[in-house]
C-alpha cells in the first residue's frame, strides 16, 4: 500500500513539474518498455514461474538447495537482462522510431526520448534482480519487505527528480532526465532493501551456472509463457502508448496518468491478495488438492470483486474531481484534467478484469499449466489492437482507453471458463450472487456520490484545492456509507469479511507506528 501511495505522490510531482506536454509524453514512452519489464517481473511472470518452483525446491529440498536456485535464477537473470540492456541501448533509434515515430513532427521530441530511453534502459537489469529476492522471500512467507521495496523505487524517483531538477539546465542537459535518473536509483533501492532480510534468512550468493538444474529449467520453461500470459495488460498499454503517439502533444500522457490512477485499486488490493494467495496455491496444487485450490481461488475472487467493483463505479463517478484534487498544479492544466478523466472513465471498466486475471493466471501456472494464460492472452491483445484501431478513429485517444478495458474483460472471461473446466467448479452460484450484490450495491454508491459531487459544484463553483479535496472527500464519505447500508441489506457477506480484514490491516498499522 505504501509503495502505491508513494506511486500516486510521484506522479503528483511529475505532473507538477512537467504537466502532459512534450516532455512528459518522451518521458512515458521512453520509460514504457523498462517498466513493460517491471510490471511483468514484479508483479507477474517471474512470482508466478519462481515462487511456485522455489516453494516446492524448499519444501523437498531444504534450504541449501533452495538458496542454490536462488543464486542460479538470479545469474541468469542478469546475463538475460544484460544482453537486452546493451541491445536496448543500441538500437534506441530504430525502437522508438517504431513505437513513436509521429514525435519526429515535433522538433527535438524523438531525440529527446531516444536520450531517455537509453538512460533508463538499465533499469531492466535491476528489476529483474529485486523481482527474483521478492519472490524468494515471498517463498518463505516474508511478505512485509518485498511489499515495500518498490516504494523505494518511488522514494528514489522523487527524491532524484525534486533535487536534480534545478541542477539539470546547469549541465546543458533537460529537466526531465533528472526523473530518468530518479529510475535508477529507485531500482538500486529495490534491490538493497530486500538483501538484507534475505542473509537473514541465510541465503548466500552464489556466482553458480548450470544449466542443467532440474528447478532453473521448471522455471524457465513456465517463466517463458508466464510472461506472455501475464502481459495481455502491459503489451495493450505498449500499444495504447504507440497509438497515442499519433494523437497529439499531451495524448501518451493523458492517458498514462488515467491508467495509474485506475490501476492504483489493483495496486492496493489485487496484487496484495494475488501475492498472499500464490504460496498458498502452490502447495495446494503440489499434494494435488483441486478442493482447497477451489476454495481458495473462490474466496479470493469474491475478495476481489467486493473491493474492485465499487472502486471501478466510484472512479467513473468521480473521475473529474479526482483528477483535478490529485493532477490540477503546476504545469497541469484543466483541460489536461477533463482529458485524462475522460480516459480514466474509459479505462475504469476494465478493473476487474485486470484484477480476476492477477488471481487466475497464477492459478494456471500453479498447475503448470502455462500453455492456456499464453493463447489466451494472445487472443486478448489481438481483440484490444482491433478494437482500439476501430475506437481511436470514432473517439480519439478516449477510444485507447475504452477498447483496453473491453480486452481486460474478454481476457478474465476466457481465462476463468477455462479454470473452471479445469478445477471442475469455481463456486460459479456463489461468485455469480456475490456479484450481482455487490454491482447493485455499488451502482447506489456511485449514484451517491456523483450526486454529492454535483451539489457541491453547484454550490461551490470554484476549482480552488480546499474545494476540490470537499468535494472528493464528502462524496467518497457519502459513497461509503451508501455502500456499507446497501451491503447490509443485500447481505453481502464478503463486504463484511473485507471490512473486518482492513480494520485488522489498521490495527497492526497503528501497532507497528
Amino acid at each position: 500500500m505504501t509503495s502505491r501511495l508513494l506511486g500516486l505522490v510521484r506522479d503528483q510531482v511529475m505532473s507538477f513539474l512537467f504537466g502532459a506536454g512534450d516532455q512528459m509524453d518522451a518521458y512515458n514512452v521512453a520509460f514504457r518498455i523498462p517498466n513493460l519489464v517491471r510490471d511483468l517481473f514484479a508483479e507477474g511472470a517471474m512470482s508466478a514461474a519462481f515462487v511456485p518452483t522455489f516453494t516446492r525446491t524448499l519444501t523437498l529440498g531444504g534450504r541449501d538447495r533452495a538458496w542454490h536456485l536462488g543464486s542460479l535464477v538470479i545469474n541468469i537473470l542478469v546475463a538475460a537482462t544484460g544482453f537486452l540492456v546493451l541491445a536496448g541501448i543500441a538500437f534506441a533509434w530504430p525502437i522508438i522510431g517504431a513505437f513513436a515515430g509521429k514525435f519526429a513532427e515535433v522538433p527535438g521530441k524523438f531525440e529527446l526520448t531516444v536520450t531517455l530511453t537509453r538512460v533508463m534502459f538499465p533499469f531492466l537489469m535491476l528489476v529483474a534482480v529485486a523481482a527474483a529476492l521478492m519472490g524468494m522471500l515471498n517463498s518463505l512467507q516474508r511478505f512485509f519487505v518485498p511489499a515495500i521495496s518498490p516504494a523505494m523505487f518511488n522514494v528514489g524517483s522523487i527524491l532524484c527528480t525534486i533535487g536534480l531538477v534545478p541542477v539539470m539546465p546547469l549541465l546543458g542537459l533537460p529537466t526531465i532526465m533528472a526523473p530518468a535518473i530518479g529510475v535508477l536509483v529507485g531500482g538500486v533501492g529495490q534491490v538493497a532493501i530486500q538483501w538484507p532480510s534475505l542473509r537473514r534468512e541465510g541465503f548466500r550468493y552464489r556466482p553458480v551456472l548450470s544449466w542443467s538444474d532440474e528447478g532453473l529449467r521448471q522455471v524457465l520453461v513456465l517463466m517463458g509463457p508466464g510472461v506472455i500470459g501475464l502481459a495481455a495488460v502491459q503489451v495493450n498499454v505498449l500499444v495504447n502508448t504507440i497509438l497515442a503517439s499519433g494523437e497529439g502533444t499531451g495524448a501518451v500522457s493523458w492517458l498514462n496518468y488515467a491508467f495509474r490512477l485506475m490501476y492504483l485499486p489493483i495496486g492496493l488490493f489485487g496484487v496484495s491478495i494475488a501475492t498472499s494467495a500464490l504460496p498458498t496455491l502452490s502447495r495446494h496444487a503440489a499434494r494435488s488438492d483441486l478442493p482447497e485450490m477451489r476454495r481458495t481461488v473462490s474466496s479470493g475472487l469474491r475478495l476481489m470483486l467486493v473491493l474492485n467493483v465499487p472502486a471501478t463505479i466510484g472512479l467513473m463517478a468521480l473521475a473529474t474531481p479526482i483528477v483535478a484534487l490529485i493532477f490540477e498544479h503546476g504545469r497541469f492544466t484543466a483541460a489536461d484534467t477533463a482529458a485524462t478523466a475522460a480516459a480514466l472513465a474509459c479505462y475504469a471498466p476494465g478493473l476487474v478484469g485486470y484484477s480476476v486475471v492477477k488471481i487466475v493466471v497464477p492459478s494456471f501456472y500453479a498447475l503448470r499449466d502455462s500453455r492456456t494464460p499464453v493463447l489466451v492472452s494472445v487472443a486478448a491483445v489481438a481483440v484490444n489492437v482491433i478494437l482500439n484501431l476501430t475506437l481511436v478513429r470514432v473517439i480519439g485517444f478516449r477510444g485507447l482507453a475504452l477498447g483496453t478495458a473491453i480486452s481486460a474483460i474478454f481476457n478474465a472471461s476466457c481465462l476463468l471458463w477455462l479454470l473452471r473446466i479445469r478445477l471442475g467448479s469455481l463456486d460459479g452460484r456463489l461468485i455469480a450472487t456475490a456479484l450481482v450484490k455487490i454491482t447493485a450495491a455499488a451502482l447506489l454508491m456511485g449514484a451517491a456520490a456523483w450526486t454529492t459531487d454535483y451539489a457541491i459544484a453547484l454550490w461551490l463553483p470554484s476549482h480552488a484545492i480546499r474545494v476540490l479535496a470537499l468535494r472528493v472527500v464528502a462524496s467518497i464519505g457519502v459513497a461509503l456509507f451508501v455502500l456499507d447500508r446497501a451491503a447490509r441489506a443485500l447481505h453481502v457477506h464478503e463486504f463484511t469479511d473485507v471490512r473486518g480484514l482492513l480494520m485488522a490491516r489498521l490495527a497492526r498499522l497503528r501497532t507497528r507506528a
